[in-house]
């Protein structure tokens, strides 16, 4: 993790542009993954932690702050994954499913947010991939043109060391958040397909 705490906030005015596919995306000033690894990225992930500049999304996150689940499922042949969120609400597993686009740059990733009219550029920061990951996700709202940045703990399990927990917090800081706005989400049992499931919800 010592490269992700060494990294340098991102300057908005400092990306310069790129294309990517269909897609005209900013690029950062700063490294994705080192030896990024899309196999051993897929799979099941728990979001444990979450903290945004968005004051809507936040809001969203405090009224249910229940640890979801999140499985990424890649074709070979295929330039995208899959990502499906499982989450408990009132009792009942509620699933989201959406197609992540990959782009050139290893470890970074587009999609569209139809319901927010939103792009969504993401890149995994860090992860040993056996344990935790930490995503970022800056997006554009249209026609607004509003920026937000998320960051995002992942793990394995539905726990996560302390040290790791310290070094997420001290990624947030370099993108301008105070730890103090994280949300810790809570463990409510996890969200078995299958039972007490609504029909998947495509974004």
């Amino acid at each position: 993790m010592h490269k992700a705490v060494t990294l340098v906030s991102v300057l908005v005015l400092g990306w310069s542009w790129t294309l990517q596919g269909d897609n005209v995306l900013p690029t950062p000033l700063y490294p994705t993954q080192e030896n990024f690894n899309l196999s051993r990225m897929m799979g099941k992930w728990y979001e444990l932690a979450v903290v945004s500049t968005s004051p809507h999304y936040m809001e969203r996150k405090r009224e249910n702050p229940v640890i979801a689940a999140t499985e990424l499922q890649h074709v070979a042949s295929e330039n995208n994954f899959t990502k499906t969120d499982s989450i408990l609400r009132n009792g009942t597993c509620t699933q989201m499913s959406k197609v992540i686009g990959l782009t050139n740059t290893p470890g970074r990733f587009f999609h569209h947010e139809t319901r927010l009219s939103a792009d969504v550029d993401s890149f995994l920061v860090d992860s040993n991939y056996d344990e935790y990951a930490m995503m970022l996700q800056l997006s554009t709202e249209k026609p607004s043109g509003n920026l937000t940045t998320v960051v995002t703990l992942y793990s394995r399990t539905m726990d996560v060391r302390p040290a790791v927990l310290d070094d997420f917090k001290t990624l947030v800081k370099h993108h301008g958040m105070s730890d103090d706005a994280i949300i810790i989400q809570k463990n409510k049992d996890d969200c078995v397909s299958g039972e007490q499931v609504t029909k998947p919800i495509t974004t």
